[in-house]
């Protein structure tokens, strides 16, 4: 028996179903041909690859998990192992995928009357329409339960005011789930493209992310019939749930980021030679590979048992915490590592560590920051809400 696979040290792969494995290797193959190959430029470009939408739809990707309209109604762990090894390519990727499958469609089939499922989920599916998620605010951070943007009521329509910030696919989006503040509490509304006084301003000079479209929403005005609002979506809970999905998602995603450094690192190290003989040789080497594994292998854990338990209904909302941030933090380490380990070389996109590093940077802190998360769990050790 030779020595485990050091991206797969305990073997999770065995763990997986002969369809997930399959699954997983079809994504993984679009990713070497057709994600990687493009990344480094996108994200010197600060320019999201739309080319590969198309592509993504004709994967079944967008809105995996769900049932019907179009979409694929696969397993927890099915969707785990899309993300990580779209993640694997790019956080870009993995956060337009995230976004419009669990904030976007997950809402509208969560939340939303049969009318706007049947006419918003099969394009979303099919990738003819992009959506995003108008929660964030730029004053509101981890308290989203402050906004200010409000929708009133004006005869039989809704007229929103107000703005979003930090919203992924914001600028490429046909259709906005946008949450406002109304009398009766908070609420969403399909705000669509177009809808006069509805503006997309694409935020530039990112150094983190640069390959995803990020954009603020401003709403002046913005005039929607009753039938755009989501009806069963009532209150910050509702947002909340749809963010937890999101966050699973990014679990699962950060284990391909630290995957793609330490197989990066493994290979450069293998042939890098100082004074005489390679890098790989040296102990000082060796223990910090092995350290990175050691995390990549817990993480992947987590993110595996957090699958099973979602798949059995019983995922705790503070189990969704521990692991967005365990792999997070675990992977931005291994890639901070990783990117030291390639000395000078380490710091061009000729090599993947720094551009997943800085990626992993935003992923840390959206849909939850790191210390928001700590928290959570906090609460659910003590009983005692601490935010």
């Amino acid at each position: 028996m030779g020595p485990p696979n050091p991206l797969d040290f305990y073997d999770v792969t065995a763990l997986l179903s002969d369809d997930e494995r399959l699954i997983r290797d079809t994504v993984g193959r679009f990713v070497d041909r057709e994600v990687t190959p493009l990344m480094a430029d996108c994200f010197a470009a600060e320019r999201f690859p739309s080319e590969l939408v198309p592509r993504l739809a004709d994967l079944g990707l967008f809105g995996a998990t769900l049932h019907d309209y179009g979409c694929a109604g696969l397993g927890s762990t099915a969707y785990g192992v899309i993300c990580e090894e779209l993640e694997r390519g790019d956080s870009s990727v993995r956060s337009c995928v995230s976004v419009q499958s669990s904030l976007v469609m997950g809402a509208i089939h969560a939340f939303g009357s049969e009318d706007q499922r049947s006419r918003w989920l099969p394009q979303l599916a099919r990738g003819t329409k992009l959506g995003c998620f108008g929660l964030t605010e730029s004053h509101g951070g981890s308290d989203p339960a402050r906004m200010r943007t409000r929708a009133r009521r004006h005869g039989g329509d809704w007229v929103l005011d107000g703005a979003k910030h930090w919203i992924t696919n914001g600028a490429l989006a046909d259709v906005s789930v946008t949450w406002a503040m109304t009398d009766d509490g908070v609420k969403a509304f399909l705000v669509e493209k177009g809808a006069g006084g509805y503006e997309a301003r694409v935020i530039k000079n990112k150094l983190s992310l640069r390959a995803s479209s990020t954009a603020e929403l401003a709403f002046a005005s913005v005039r929607v019939p009753d039938s755009a609002r989501l009806p069963e979506a009532n209150g910050i809970k509702a947002a909340l749930r749809c963010l937890d999905d999101a966050r699973f998602g990014i679990a699962w995603g950060a284990c391909g980021a630290a995957r793609a450094c330490l197989d990066s690192v493994l290979q450069y190290t293998q042939s890098r030679e100082l004074f005489g003989r390679p890098l790989n040789h040296t102990q000082l080497i060796q223990t910090r590979l092995a350290d990175g594994v050691r995390k990549l292998t817990a993480a992947q854990l987590v993110a595996w048992r957090l699958a099973k338990l979602k798949e059995q209904g019983v995922a705790h909302n503070a189990q969704v915490s521990l692991a967005k941030w365990n792999n997070v933090r675990a992977a931005l380490d291994i890639a901070r590592d990783c990117r030291d380990m390639l000395g000078a070389a380490g710091i061009t996109l000729d090599h993947v560590p720094m551009r997943h590093m800085l990626n992993l940077e935003t992923v840390i802190t959206y849909e939850g920051t790191e210390s928001i998360h700590e928290l959570v769990v906090g609460r659910a050790l003590t009983g005692q809400s601490a935010f």
